[in-house]
């Protein structure tokens, strides 16, 4: 049986390359919202923080510029707060970018893959007739030799 060459066999290995570069994108991609998440859990643990040691400072006793530094402490974390609520926000669209972009590069590697399969069984089918015919040439010679002595 000869060898079966998928002649878009290149095509194929590049859809496969640009799948993996799709996974690898996608999986930075998530590092990097995990990481800004965490960013925003800190700061609103830590807004907590100075809010606590806000109402400590208005409980005990009344040192006014304490008062006001923890109340800008606490402005100022809102402002980062906000911030990085629309770096989430930010991090959750290049998230769907990329995987939209890892769906796309599936299907176009499940395409190549569908492709090549057909392209085999044509191969089986092509040989196996070929098979057949040499098998049907070889026992009418036989029979022909046979008929001749």
């Amino acid at each position: 049986m000869a060898k079966f060459v998928y002649r878009m066999q290149s095509i194929l290995n590049i859809k496969e390359k640009m799948e993996s570069q799709a996974r690898n994108e996608f999986a930075r991609a998530r590092q990097h919202l995990n990481e800004e998440e965490e960013k925003l859990k800190g700061l609103t643990e830590r807004k907590a923080f100075y809010e606590q040691q806000g109402r400590k400072l208005q409980e005990s006793s009344l040192n006014v510029r304490d008062i006001l530094d923890n109340r800008n402490a606490i402005e100022r974390m809102k402002e980062y707060i906000t911030a990085q609520k629309k770096a989430v926000i930010t991090a959750q669209a290049q998230l769907e970018d990329a995987r939209q972009k890892l769906q796309n590069a599936m299907q176009e590697k499940k395409t190549q893959e569908r492709l090549k399969e057909k392209a085999f069984e044509e191969f089986v089918r092509e040989e196996n007739a070929k098979e057949s015919k040499e098998i049907d040439e070889l026992v009418s010679y036989t029979y022909g030799q046979k008929n001749r002595i």
